[in-house]
């Protein structure tokens, strides 16, 4: 029996609106949590986060959008598509570096526990890596 992988964002937890089984492992993908992240987590795995880099190269390019006037999803999308963030995270979760903690979740999942993928950003418009981490590890269940 194989566990399901969901994706949901913080606020939806905190607001319990995120639609999720009741015995769902709840795994924090971002690198840098805040001290209240932990609280709606069972745990997090930083290695999982977009690599710094893109990170930084996707939030300047967002942040020029908003200034040119882009609505936020506007400018979140376009800097999305602008970086290949989608690629680039997805040959990031390639690497030595998320290796383990992809192997982990595939392992839970194997296992029979469905994993519920958790960050920051609420996704009803805005694309998130955590969606293209769910995607990954649904092709390699």
């Amino acid at each position: 029996m194989t566990g399901a992988v969901h994706d949901t964002y913080v606020a939806a937890l905190q607001h319990d609106s995120a639609g999720l089984p009741a015995d769902a492992r709840r795994v924090g993908v971002v690198r840098k949590p805040t001290s209240w992240f932990h609280g709606v987590v069972d745990e997090n795995r930083p290695e999982l986060g977009p690599p710094a880099d893109l990170l930084e190269e996707f939030q300047a390019l967002e942040e020029e959008f908003k200034v040119q006037g882009m609505c936020e999803e506007g400018a979140h999308n376009g800097a999305w598509d602008e970086v290949d963030f989608e690629e680039r995270y997805r040959a990031h979760l390639e690497s030595e570096a998320a290796r383990a903690g992809v192997e982990d979740l595939l392992d839970l999942l194997d296992s029979g526990t469905d994993v519920a993928l958790v960050c920051y950003e609420n996704t009803d418009d805005k694309r998130c890596h955590r969606t293209a981490l769910r995607e990954h590890l649904e092709e390699r269940v």
